[in-house]
């Protein structure tokens, strides 16, 4: 008798071994599938929060190029909603705060009454700083953050490529003109972080 509740308890005792073993190697499964979820999450969310700084950099590169190949202000104007549209979220909230108002305030103002010390060149950064302080939520939240803000850089980003091979007579002579290469590459970068943004939201 004493030999059968011997065995009864060992048995019991190495189903709860069993037991607490599978517990710990499901434990330790998906401790490992988490890390490496949130490692996947991390490059994806650093690769778009990298090309993100590119594109508004590229931006604002070609939006004070004085070389540049285009001499038409409606392309020049269009990078203002791009810029707009891929600041980054902690410049973009810097200029949409007190910061950006005074900016804006002392632009509308020197604009209005003294027109003559206004230089022509501060007309497009200040009408992009008037757009990040009015810009409505919907505007400033949701569709920056969706890819209906991407698409609309998409469009942008491929008006202006078209616009600049078409300026320099062909995709070739766009890279062996003077400056054409560097205005390029510019455009292609414009064009990469929208393409990336899209891409993910869909798949």
């Amino acid at each position: 008798m004493g030999r059968v509740d011997y065995l009864a308890m060992k048995t019991e005792e190495e189903t709860a071994a069993s037991l607490i073993n599978s517990d710990l190697n499901e434990f330790v499964d998906a401790a490992k599938k988490l890390v490496k979820d949130a490692t996947m999450l991390g490059g994806l969310s650093f690769g778009t929060s990298f090309l993100q700084w590119a594109a508004s950099i590229s931006a604002i590169y070609l939006l004070i190029l004085d070389r540049t190949n285009w001499r038409t202000k409606m392309l020049t104007t269009l990078l203002v909603p791009y810029i707009f549209l891929t600041l980054p979220y902690v410049i973009f909230n810097f200029f949409r705060g007190d910061f950006g108002k005074w900016i804006a305030l002392i632009s509308i103002t020197i604009r209005l009454f003294c027109p003559k010390n206004f230089p022509d060149w501060l007309e497009i950064p200040a009408a992009l700083i008037l757009l990040l302080v009015v810009a409505p939520s919907l505007i400033a939240g949701t569709v920056r953050e969706s890819w209906v803000g991407a698409a609309i850089c998409l469009i942008i980003a491929c008006y202006l490529f078209h616009e600049h091979i078409k300026a320099s007579d062909g995709f070739r002579n766009a890279l062996t003109q003077k400056h054409g290469l560097s205005n390029t590459i510019g455009i292609v970068a414009l064009l990469v972080y929208p393409v990336w943004t899209i891409f993910f939201n869909i798949f």
